[in-house]
């Protein structure tokens, strides 16, 4: 399966596939253009690397895995080793791994002399859903999630279903939020499979941690049901990023459904303590409790969207066991990259998909406090 994009003037395939691409295939898809690669993975991912490159020897960075590693040290060695390597402009940069390594390579290969090739190699939920499209890249600085990054759309992006089978468990909870949200847009199909595909999931699986083999059983029963699923997802994400590449609109806002929560409970909470998948989720909760008091969300919607956010064992209630003092968490959310003007936006769902919202006066930022501290429900 294989979508393609047009991204603000650059073109970028997505290729989703049983298995991982080899060196050769991707060499091919670049077109002979890039004949300089440079892999960089993580601590979880080289052996994805090692089997990408075969017998040849090719110039490689591994970063430390964690959203805590998410920092310029980590971009500067990517840089360091394409130097030591003589990659020039013609060079490649392939990402192997999920929203982490995706981020750092992307915007690695973006500054590289002025901008590079890149190909990237999602192999987590998280990252095929979301991370590796659509050509945003970053990585955290003083203590705020993405608050340095670039628009750099990787020219072909590889979704190799076959490494989803050996995640755990929380890196399976970390992607699902993000196809939730995804599907609260997409309309009742997505939303509708991601319900039946719970369904197969037993009871306090994604609580408790995943017995063994169950990743791979679950990807086995389920690979048509799930393949279509990231399809639906990577084609919605595609078409609203053409619309708006460079989020410059209100189309591509949209994605950030949730995320201004999460990105501020990511924040506050110390990057790293929980993942980006469980913060998205309770922040997509947030979400309809704010847009029920703002009558955008109807009840019957809203309650549907926190069913399924609780049957794939995220946390729900208000405030987060890990959100700290609530003037903590308000100071992170100052920081979002989506402020204008010192007013902050909101995605919040309405009847079909989502809608934008901005939190301009002072009463407003009350009732953002009044969620924050648990105070409004459904």
């Amino acid at each position: 399966m294989r979508f393609d994009f047009t991204f603000g003037g650059f073109e970028s395939s997505a290729h989703i596939s049983r298995r991982i691409p080899s060196i050769a295939e991707i060499a091919a898809d670049a077109g002979g253009g890039f004949f300089r690669p440079l892999i960089v993975c993580d601590e979880h991912t080289t052996a994805v690397a090692d089997a990408l490159c075969g017998s040849v020897p090719l110039p490689r960075w591994v970063l430390r895995a964690g959203e805590a590693n998410k920092n310029w040290a980590a971009v500067e060695g990517i840089l360091r080793t394409a130097r030591e390597a003589g990659l020039g402009r013609d060079g490649l940069f392939i990402g192997v791994g999920g929203g982490v390594a995706s981020d750092l390579c992307a915007f690695a290969a973006s500054i590289y002399m002025r901008g590079c090739g890149l190909a990237l190699i999602s192999t987590s939920l998280l990252g095929m859903v979301d991370a590796s499209l659509g050509g945003k890249t970053g990585f955290d600085l003083f203590g705020a999630k993405n608050l340095a990054g670039t628009f750099y759309p990787a020219r072909h992006v590889y979704l190799p279903l076959e490494s989803l089978a050996s995640l755990p468990a929380g890196e399976w909870k970390s992607g699902m939020a993000e196809l939730i949200k995804t599907a609260v847009l997409a309309g009742d199909d997505l939303f509708s499979a991601l319900e039946d595909l719970a369904g197969t999931v037993p009871a306090g699986a994604f609580d408790s941690g995943f017995p063994p083999g169950f990743a791979a059983a679950l990807l086995t029963g389920n690979a048509e049901r799930l393949s279509g699923c990231v399809g639906r997802a990577v084609e919605l994400k595609g078409r609203i990023v053409e619309a708006d590449p460079r989020e410059t609109g209100s189309e591509r806002m949209l994605l950030n459904l949730g995320h201004t929560f999460a990105h501020a409970l990511e924040s506050s909470a110390g990057l790293g303590a929980l993942s980006h998948g469980e913060a998205v989720a309770w922040g997509l909760v947030r979400s309809c409790e704010l847009g029920r008091v703002l009558g955008i969300t109807p009840r019957g919607r809203a309650e549907r969207i926190r069913g399924l956010v609780s049957r794939y064992g995220y946390e729900t209630a208000a405030p987060h066991p890990l959100m700290g003092d609530v003037n903590a968490f308000i100071t992170a959310l100052g920081d979002d990259k989506k402020k204008k003007s010192g007013a902050l936006t909101f995605i919040v769902p309405d009847e079909a998909r989502a809608r934008p919202w901005t939190a301009a006066t002072e009463p407003d930022r009350e009732t953002i406090r009044r969620i924050l501290e648990g105070a409004v429900s459904f």
